[in-house]
């Protein structure tokens, strides 16, 4: 399938326009990603398929919260301390 598209200015920037029809074959919605690249002076565009964020659980999240109340505690009087220097308060 073959489309002529022209390239317009919007603002700042230089656009074309992709008719619906294309955006369906390719399966993609207004706001999808297309990564470009010019190889032997012809315009690429792939769609940019979006890495899956790994969701965490309550426990993974919850890991280290035992060791970070000791290191807490360890250092609360540096933090609380009162001033032996030039420190400001």
């Amino acid at each position: 399938m073959s489309v002529t598209s022209r390239i317009r200015r919007q603002g700042g920037a230089a656009v074309i326009t992709i008719p619906p029809t294309l955006l369906k074959l390719l399966h993609l919605e207004v706001g999808a990603q297309l990564e470009l690249n010019v190889v032997d002076g012809e315009l690429i565009a792939r769609p940019v398929t979006p890495l899956a964020r790994k969701r965490y659980s309550l426990a993974e999240l919850l890991d280290g919260a035992d060791q970070l109340q000791y290191l807490n505690a360890q250092t609360a009087e540096a933090r609380e301390g009162e001033a032996v220097g030039r420190e400001l308060g």
